[in-house]
């Protein structure tokens, strides 16, 4: 492979694992519209129901960092394919689940397939494409990202009108023995030339962190912020964390180097990474449900109505467009320029006339050209601020980033709603307060991170 040209197969393998990549993202969505047919027909209680949705995200947040490391540590490729039988393997066992209990075993295991698939497929990416293309691939990969948020629901509703639940399920099974043929034919190994020891007491204690934290914050809303399981919950999650910041501070092969936050371009889009997608990650949350209880659609109706957000990113990023005012705008410009984007698009979803689809419309366009600039440069900017060989880990990174801010988004922003509701409030009225802190936390996000890549640009030139 030619590193300045890239691999001669790059684009066939960037199809190949943004296939897999669209599966994980689809299994992220799309068990919330089963929720009616699981409670009819598993007996499923609210609790059962939250451990089905939380089972996945919990294994697959609390792994990505572990997944990233292994996967520079032993092979991309190997990892990959790992991922893509793990997950194959437990959407059979939960397509074909005869209980509650097993449907949240068969999810956890997923989310153990799709923890390796999150880090492994962006992983390849950066290491198949030269550092020109680079850009225009995380934008493709990025692209994917939306039209996992957008067709979850979407091809959910549709199986469940023609299936039964468990059809949600495996209808991964083709798709993941698709991508294994693909990927063992196609997509060349890569891995740490050093070759390091594993991090076993890293990886176990940013596992049980990360894991812990979000588990904190996912509970908040329903058990409440000052109740002892979310505070002890939250208390464990942060010294268990700060266990792993002081032991990768002094291990001689650790699996997160901490210096890498001396490097104000990683520190600048991580930080800018959270506030943004805390603010879309709660803002998208509410939408849907502005879309049903305020405007009146359907839940296959409301689905279809958020289809022009994906679409713009898909349009802007495909074509290359989105790359191509990036480099002309750079990193920094290109992350306020988005963020102004969406910030307003959630303004008018807000605000703009909340008897109609109009201002909702404008909002999701909006919101669209602002996710197709911004997000692909924010990612971009993390994973080069990390040596090739730590792309695995990069990639564990953003996708910790892109779990904690979206969890902790639709937490605290679904309390703004639930206490201006319970306070009086109509509720377009508190639906359109909560898009509000979207948009700020999205504009500072944005702001933030721009700043303080801006400064790390003037310090290295």
């Amino acid at each position: 492979m030619s590193s300045s040209q890239g691999h001669p197969q790059r684009w066939l393998i960037l199809g190949v694992i943004c296939l897999a990549q669209l599966t994980v993202l689809l299994d992220n969505t799309v068990l919330n519209v089963a929720i009616p047919s699981l409670t009819r027909e598993l007996h499923a209680k609210t609790s059962d129901i939250q451990w089905m949705i939380n089972a996945y995200s919990l294994v697959q947040s609390g792994l990505l960092l572990t997944a990233g490391s292994a996967a520079d540590r032993y092979g991309r490729k190997k990892m990959l394919i790992a991922g893509l039988a793990l997950f194959g393997v437990g959407s059979l066992v939960a397509g074909l689940a005869g209980s509650n209990s097993q449907l949240i075993a068969a999810r956890a295991g997923m989310g153990v397939g799709g923890a390796l698939l999150m880090t492994t497929t962006l992983a390849v990416a950066m290491q198949i494409f030269s550092p020109e293309e680079q850009p225009k691939a995380i934008g493709i990969w990025s692209a994917v990202n939306a039209l996992g948020f957008a067709g979850g629901p979407l091809i959910g509703g549709f199986v469940l009108d023609h299936f039964w639940w468990g059809a949600i399920f495996l209808i991964n099974l083709p798709v993941a023995a698709l991508g294994l043929v693909a990927v063992v034919a196609l997509v060349p190994e890569s891995k740490n030339p050093r070759g390091d020891r594993p991090d076993l007491p890293g990886a176990l204690l940013s596992t049980v962190g990360m894991a812990a934290l979000v588990y904190a914050v996912i509970s908040g809303p329903g058990h409440g912020w000052t109740s002892a399981r979310v505070l002890l919950t939250a208390a464990g999650a942060v010294a268990v964390l700060g266990a792993f910041a002081w032991w990768e501070s002094r291990a001689e092969e650790p699996m997160l180097d901490i210096h890498f936050f001396r490097d104000r371009r990683f520190t600048g889009a991580v930080a800018g990474a959270v506030l943004i997608v805390f603010g879309m990650g709660g803002a998208l949350f509410l939408l849907t449900q502005h879309l049903q209880f305020v405007l009146g659609y359907a839940p296959l109706e409301a689905g279809l109505r958020t289809a022009p957000l994906a679409l713009t990113v898909v349009v802007l990023n495909f074509s290359g467009l989105s790359a191509r005012w990036s480099a002309r705008l750079g990193t920094p410009a290109s992350i306020a320029l988005g963020m102004i984007c969406m910030a307003g698009g959630l303004v008018s979803i807000a605000e703009v006339d909340h008897g109609g689809y109009a201002g909702t419309l404008l909002g999701l366009l909006l919101i669209g050209a602002g996710c197709a600039v911004a997000n692909p440069a924010m990612a971009h900017a993390i994973m080069s601020a990390i040596p090739p060989e730590k792309a695995g880990v990069g990639a564990g990174i953003n996708g910790t980033l892109a779990e904690f801010g979206n969890g902790l988004g639709v937490a605290v922003l679904g309390a703004v709603l639930s206490s201006s509701v319970a306070s009086g409030e109509p509720l377009s009225a508190a639906l359109g307060a909560g898009q509000l802190v979207g948009a700020v936390a999205v504009l500072g996000g944005g702001f933030l991170a721009a700043g303080l890549l801006r400064r790390a640009e003037r310090v290295s030139a």
